[in-house]
């Protein structure tokens, strides 16, 4: 597959990726390398300064699976200040970002600077979110796919540490492998103070990640209540994750639009166990009684009769999980 070639298509790469993984972004500069941005959700903000490169193979005379982004343009690193600095690079064969943390590169680049990272921590984390990677410097090179990257930014400079450290490192692996065979326990007992949120958080997030991609490819990537597209779709608990039966399987799951997801948790609208839509005639009384009914007619009018629901029969939602969710928001159908 041929490289991106200009740095606007790579700074795309991260906007789009930084989007994907829910989070907002605010350009704070135009067409400029390195870029920087304000990135932000739920209170959380990071100012971050954005050196991105492609990552190819090491060429003649390098491991066989020794990739690398080579630095062009810069002798040195300028810092974010009060922000966080990024050094990328991006593989297009496999759609996946690598990191490397700036601090192992404060000064003097010297000549033809190059940072590494293995094909095998890239293609792991084309297929479970991340992989670390500690090359012969000593610096833990992070390989992540793009529903990650607001993650990888959030926890950057813990993610980098816990990868030095072996008994870290070797959860951090299983977390990469499996988050669900990771228990809070096992993070408790291994992973230093300073660094324990971090973790957790990372386990967390790539479960939402497998949980949003298996949802979303199932209805493939359609609000299941109007067919909208145009990556405005979420993949929507059925069960509300705080509840205790909740669980991440892909039948306690549905896909929706913004408007419809927001509908549907604030008990709008909602479907039966027959798929059939249905609408809160006492909450739209109410509406219409505090005069907040305007647009209704074109909410409704985009709502099908009956959910989309996936070809495979096993990733459809679930009785169980679509009567205890009725139940929970007091419909009774």
């Amino acid at each position: 597959m041929a490289r991106l070639t200009r740095k606007a298509d790579l700074l795309a790469r991260f906007e789009e990726a930084i989007r994907l993984s829910g989070w907002n972004i605010l350009y704070l500069t135009h067409g400029d390398h390195p870029a920087r941005y304000k990135i932000y959700k739920d209170g959380n903000i990071s100012t971050v300064r954005v050196y991105i490169w492609n990552i190819s193979h090491g060429g003649a005379g390098r491991k066989a699976k020794e990739y690398r982004i080579q630095v062009t343009g810069f002798n040195k690193f300028t810092p974010e200040p009060n922000g966080l600095t990024l050094i990328l690079g991006w593989w297009e064969d496999v759609g996946v970002f690598a990191g490397w943390d700036y601090r192992h590169h404060t000064g003097m680049l010297g000549g033809s600077p190059s940072m590494q990272i293995s094909e095998d921590a890239l293609r792991q984390a084309r297929l479970t979110g991340f992989a670390s990677y500690v090359n012969q410097k000593g610096e833990n090179a992070i390989a992540f796919r793009p529903d990650f990257a607001a993650t990888y930014v959030q926890f950057l400079e813990p993610l980098h540490d816990s990868g030095v450290i072996p008994a870290e490192a070797d959860i951090l692996g299983l977390i990469s492998d499996d988050p669900d065979n990771v228990s809070d326990e096992d993070i408790d007992e291994v992973v230093g103070e300073k660094r324990k949120y971090a973790v957790i958080e990372t386990k967390k997030a790539l479960r939402a990640n497998d949980f949003a991609r298996r949802v979303l490819g199932a209805y493939g990537h359609r609000c299941a209540m109007c067919d909208v597209q145009l990556k405005l779709i979420d993949g929507a608990h059925i069960l509300p994750v705080g509840h205790e039966d909740s669980t991440d399987t892909t039948n306690n799951g549905v896909a929706l639009c913004a408007l419809h997801h927001r509908a549907y948790d604030r008990g709008l609208v909602t479907f039966g166990t027959d798929y059939m839509i249905h609408k809160n005639t006492k909450l739209i009384r109410s509406l219409k009684d505090e005069d907040r009914i305007g647009g209704f007619k074109a909410f409704e009018a985009s709502i099908k009769p009956m959910i989309n629901v996936p070809p495979d029969k096993k990733d459809r939602p679930a009785p169980k999980f679509v009567k205890a969710a009725n139940t929970l928001r007091n419909w009774t159908l």
